[in-house]
């Protein structure tokens, strides 16, 4: 039993290390043009060459579909659109000059918002994910856009998170999503998994600031540790993220593709 146990964990490691090649490529590219200055290029212009190369050879060799393509295009509009908002109410910056920045934001950004849906996608293929009692989609879309839109609103209005976060509770209470490993299923709820996702992003972020990918406030002298408040925040984006996906392979299933 215990030797099963270790053999599956060890393929899980491997699968979702697979799952992760985007991230994975954006933390090496930040590292290395952190460290290594690219002569006649800006950095940021570099990291969006990368992150686009990155882009076509997954979608080239089969790492992923054309249906995952749309929906990780989907999500760096997103993300570009959050991050043109938040850095203009100073919530971080971008501090080095690129050819390719709009409005302070550099076009690499939406990327890392993609590279999110690509894990989520690859996971979801690889080991064949099933949500169960996944709620109403009169229920889920409403909810995904409240969390969305409370990224912009909280500037203005009251901070609902901690609201959201007890709405899904109730609304996912007895969602689960089931994976399997080799011949095992394997099953969670589904709010846990948003948990460990959106702390692994957290973790992430940690590396991605201490490269300069971008800049909270309180790193502009030295870098110093995220707050972890910040785990929330990436626990409400993972849910948008999953919500994305999941509704539209509802969709795809319903239509019969």
């Amino acid at each position: 039993m215990l030797k099963n146990f270790v053999k599956d964990l060890g393929i899980f490691t491997y699968q979702q290390s697979l799952s992760c090649i985007f991230p994975v490529v954006i933390f090496i590219t930040l590292a290395f043009s952190r460290a290594v200055p690219i002569p006649g290029v800006a950095r940021y212009d570099f990291i969006l060459v990368i992150c686009l190369l990155t882009q076509y050879l997954m979608y080239r060799f089969g790492l992923e579909t054309k249906d995952e393509i749309k929906v990780i295009c989907l999500f760096h509009i997103i993300g570009l659109v959050l991050e043109l908002y938040k850095v203009n109410f100073n919530s971080w910056s971008y501090p080095e000059e690129a050819w390719s920045k709009v409005g302070g934001v550099p076009l690499y950004s939406g990327f890392m918002y993609a590279s999110v849906a690509s894990y989520i996608c690859q996971a979801w293929r690889r080991f064949d994910l099933k949500i169960v009692s996944w709620p109403k989609s009169y229920v889920a879309i409403p909810l995904g856009a409240m969390i969305y839109f409370n990224f912009f609103t909280h500037h203005f209005i009251y901070d609902f998170r901690w609201l959201l976060m007890a709405l899904l509770f109730v609304v996912f209470y007895r969602t689960m999503v089931k994976f399997k490993v080799r011949n095992k299923i394997y099953q969670m709820p589904i709010v846990a998994s948003f948990f460990l996702i959106g702390f692994f992003i957290w973790i992430a972020e940690n590396i991605a600031t201490f490269f300069g990918a971008w800049s909270y406030p309180n790193q502009e002298v030295a870098w110093s540790i995220v707050h972890f408040g910040k785990i929330s925040s990436w626990f409400l984006l993972v849910v948008i993220s999953i919500l994305i996906v999941a509704q539209l392979k509802l969709f795809y299933r319903d239509a019969g593709e």
